[in-house]
């Protein structure tokens, strides 16, 4: 039986508000020489590409993890359940899973741990891809409902405004307890 590569990666880990979502994706006979690691691609590049890879991979699922979970495991244990969730969710048992980092979800498949495997290996780019427009996507909806933290700008990480309005206003129910700067706001 054929095994699939599948990637994983995670996005938002730096975060102060949100989850961690993390995507797994399999190209299948899918390639295109523009993939990179989201974080070094134009958000007009990342959104075009997710929608080639969306439309042409073999398979994607997305997985998260949400606040309380980032707030009662850690931000490590949470990304590695987020990226379990999507390797999970993509209901695909002849596999192996290439991760981006250090750590290894907890899943009854081979993986392999690769640092910078977002830019080495190409399923693992287009789920740092997938991941990162997928999240971008919620911050900017989120964003109706939260209009003072500016999160179309700063998608949730700690930048200077985010860290002012936070002082100033106090955490919402989707800021992170567990991250100092949230504790020291409240």
């Amino acid at each position: 039986m054929k095994k699939y590569l599948v990637g994983a990666d995670e996005v938002g880990r730096g975060c102060l508000f949100g989850p961690v979502i993390a995507a797994a994706v399999i190209l299948g006979s899918y390639s295109n020489s523009e993939l990179k690691d989201s974080k070094k691609l134009s958000e007009k590049k990342r959104i075009m590409l997710s929608n080639d890879i969306k439309k042409n991979a073999t398979k994607i699922c997305i997985g998260e993890a949400s606040v309380k979970e980032i707030d009662s495991l850690n931000i490590k244990e949470a990304s590695l359940l987020a990226m379990k969730r999507a390797i999970l969710g993509l209901k695909v048992t002849n596999i192996e899973v290439i991760v981006d980092g250090i750590d290894i979800p907890k899943i009854n498949y081979p993986c392999k741990a690769i640092i910078k495997a977002d830019n080495k290996i190409s399923e693992v780019m287009a789920a740092s891809i997938i991941a990162k427009v997928h999240r971008d996507n919620l911050m900017v909806a989120l964003s109706k409902h939260y209009p003072d933290f500016s999160l179309e700008k700063n998608k949730g990480y700690p930048t200077k405004e985010h860290l002012n309005i936070l002082k100033s206003q106090g955490p919402t129910e989707y800021h992170r307890n567990s991250f100092k700067p949230v504790l020291d706001a409240r």
